[in-house]
């Protein structure tokens, strides 16, 4: 049965919730300091308290580094996949027991995870034995576990690639206004990034990303020589964007998590493809971290 928090500041929302798309109608936010998972709903655009649930997390507490270390991880995550009791069953045979009535796999390590040197795999949200009704606050081997019941009952606000996973150590709370002004923050940098990309601006553009910058097989320095020479080939460029989240990342500072659809074309080239920007504020600026694709 789903234990309500009593704690929950009733009038603030977490702020990781900055923007969620439509299809994401419920977002979960896991507190690892109190044992709980919360669900909020996304009602055109604005997010609302639902329920919350008690968990267990790892044995040896949270910020997951290396495979094996029986931590459960910090950061924004998706829930990849939903695997049956059946399932289970047929998969791991006696061991199925341990995940119960069901499991959600999120897509742990991410991106800013290997950045980091995270590695390791396996990280689900599941059930518990059969002859358990739940467990102590941290006996997992890294994943997030609610009682079988509570499970059944958090599917119902699961869609498989679609549903994000918060996970922190201490949920940062705030004001419905201050996440408005976080993200019109946000949105402005990066609309302002957008089309300092279209004006073929390359000094203005490369402006929006931090000296510690990197991408798959770049880093500030060789991206910018990179976005030089192809600029330099090119006579106009228009860039359209949908589809855009955002999450305030847990437990790193002033970081933002930006996913879109990207249409671009140009004189030369043309192409649609699924991005992901981390945002980290640098002297009070909004500046772009890390970028690569994101999962279709």
């Amino acid at each position: 049965m789903a234990r309500h928090f009593t704690d929950r500041p009733q009038e603030l929302v977490p702020k990781y919730l900055v923007q969620l798309l439509p299809q994401q109608r419920h977002a979960l936010v896991v507190d690892t300091a109190t044992a709980t998972l919360y669900v909020y709903e996304n009602k055109d655009g604005v997010v609302r308290y639902l329920t919350d649930y008690y968990v267990s997390i790892g044995k040896e507490g949270m910020d997951k580094f290396r495979e094996g270390d029986n931590k459960t991880p910090l950061g924004v995550y998706n829930v990849v996949g939903d695997i049956s009791r059946e399932v289970l069953e047929r998969r791991y045979g006696p061991l199925a027991g341990q995940y119960g009535i069901g499991a959600f796999p999120i897509n742990y390590p991410n991106d800013w995870d290997r950045r980091a040197g995270r590695n390791g795999h396996g990280i689900w949200l599941h059930g518990v034995p059969f002859d358990t009704y739940s467990r102590p606050p941290r006996a997992s081997n890294g994943c997030v576990a609610l009682s079988n019941e509570d499970f059944v009952a958090l599917a119902k606000h699961v869609k498989v690639g679609a549903t994000p996973v918060i996970i922190a150590n201490g949920i940062e709370w705030t004001s419905p206004g201050e996440l408005n002004a976080l993200r019109t923050d946000l949105t402005q940098a990066f609309e302002t990034w957008r089309s300092d990309w279209e004006s073929l601006n390359t000094g203005n553009y490369l402006s929006h990303y931090s000296r510690q910058f990197a991408a798959p097989g770049y880093n500030h320095r060789t991206w910018s020589e990179y976005k030089r020479a192809v600029n330099a080939g090119k006579t106009w460029i228009k860039l359209r964007v949908d589809n855009v989240s955002i999450f305030f990342y847990p437990g790193d500072g002033e970081l933002a998590m930006v996913t879109f659809n990207q249409y671009y074309s140009s004189s030369n080239l043309s192409g649609t493809t699924k991005r992901r920007q981390y945002w980290k504020k640098e002297n009070g600026v909004w500046k772009i971290i890390h970028e690569g694709m994101a999962p279709a």
